[in-house]
Parts: structure tokens; C-alpha cells; sequence
């Protein structure tokens, strides 16, 4: 394993941790701003992730809707664009699961659920995440 990988496994491992302690309007800010220039898939996703979350602060009705499909967008892409990235898969699958049912972001759920039970199955570089996917979705 070379040191850039070495690297880029540890940054994703530490937005990992990150993600999951974020209990506030600040810390989510502070942790979109430490992580947005990221280039690696996984980090991105939880970026998008907390990104599209911003929508429960914003007043305006119609930039909490555009901000909430800008986010939910870009991180289809990145799943389009990387359909293997189990990182993404769980972001995925733990956004729409708490996302308010009328929003009508529900549509991967069946397909996100069967992909991450298959890895739940497997020893793999990303064991790390199982206790993650296990705790905060509902497989």
C-alpha cells in the first residue's frame, strides 16, 4: 500500500469520526469548511451529507427546498459516478432514512440496503464503517 493511500485512507477514516460527533449548526459548518475541498468520493459524500442538512437552519422555504436537491443531486452523481464506494451507499441510505418522507427521498433505499448487507457480510479495508452502518440505519 503506497503513502498516498495510506493518507487518503486515514482522511476518510477521520471525516468518519467526525461526521458521526457533529451536534450542531457549528460544528457541521466548521466541518463542511475543514473537508470542502476534498477531492476523494467518500469525503465528499459526508460533505454532501451535512451539507443537505443545512435545510433544517435555513428560514426561507424555497432556498431550504433548493438547498436540500443541490446536495441530494450531487451526491446521486457521486454514487452514479462511484457505485462500489461503500461510503457513499451508507450516506446515502442514512440521508434518505431521515429525510422527511414528502421530500420524496426514498427512492434507493431498497437497492442502498441490499448493497451495504452484502458488505456487512464481507471482511474488506472498510469493516471499520460496519459498526457505523449498523448503529445509524435500519438494516
Amino acid at each position: 500500500m503506497s503513502i498516498q493511500t495510506l493518507l487518503i485512507d486515514s482522511n476518510v477514516k477521520s471525516a468518519v469520526n467526525e461526521f458521526h460527533i457533529l451536534n450542531s449548526e457549528k460544528t457541521e459548518l466548521n466541518f463542511i469548511a475543514k473537508h470542502a475541498d476534498s477531492k476523494d468520493p467518500s469525503v465528499i459524500a459526508y460533505v454532501t451529507s451535512i451539507s443537505m442538512k443545512q435545510a433544517e437552519y435555513e428560514q426561507n422555504p424555497l432556498h431550504k427546498l433548493q438547498l436540500f436537491e443541490t446536495n441530494r443531486d450531487l451526491l446521486n452523481l457521486l454514487i452514479k459516478e462511484n457505485s462500489t464506494n461503500v461510503h457513499l451507499r451508507y450516506v446515502r441510505l442514512l440521508s434518505q432514512e431521515k429525510t422527511p418522507f414528502f421530500l420524496g427521498y426514498n427512492g434507493s433505499i431498497v437497492e442502498d440496503k441490499k448493497f451495504l448487507k452484502n458488505i456487512l457480510e464481507i471482511e474488506d479495508e472498510t469493516d471499520y464503517l460496519d459498526e457505523f452502518i449498523i448503529a445509524n440505519t435500519s438494516l
